[in-house]
């Protein structure tokens, strides 16, 4: 079995997985769109809508995240998650952090902490909760 995030975005899942490639040295393979479906498929959408995401996938470190933009209407803010990340550097997982974090909000500044050597917890530009970690030996 394997588990991966899926997350909706409002309308800027292009615009959030560059940032995301950029930031965490991830590779878009597929930024599908709603005019690529088929027109037998049934999936029609309005034409404001043909070039948002309709799936999106990237590769990160061999992990998978993956997205789409929710229609209007089914859009709902994130909440009661967060994408976890750890790093063994705790430099690079430092400068991650800040790189997420910019334009977003830190809702716990990175630090060290009693099971870390760094962490911090913030919400991107995006909107989507990120906690970024460098775990203290042992943990």
């Amino acid at each position: 079995m394997q588990i991966n995030p899926y997350l909706f975005f409002d309308s800027n899942c292009e615009a959030a997985f560059k940032f995301y490639e950029k930031v965490l040295g991830g590779k878009i393979e597929m930024l599908l769109r709603n005019e690529d479906a088929p027109a037998d498929a049934g999936m029609p959408s309005p034409p404001e809508r043909k070039q948002k995401i309709m799936f999106a996938k990237m590769s990160i470190d061999g992990q998978i995240l993956m997205a789409s933009d929710a229609p209007p209407s089914h859009f709902q803010k994130p909440q009661g998650f967060s994408i976890s990340i750890t790093i063994k550097d705790v430099a690079e997982a430092e400068r991650k952090f800040k790189a997420l974090s910019e334009g977003g909000t830190a809702g716990m500044p990175f630090g060290k902490t009693f099971f870390a050597k760094g962490f911090g917890m913030c919400v991107d530009q995006f909107g989507i909760p990120w906690m970024v970690n460098c775990p203290a030996e042992g943990m």
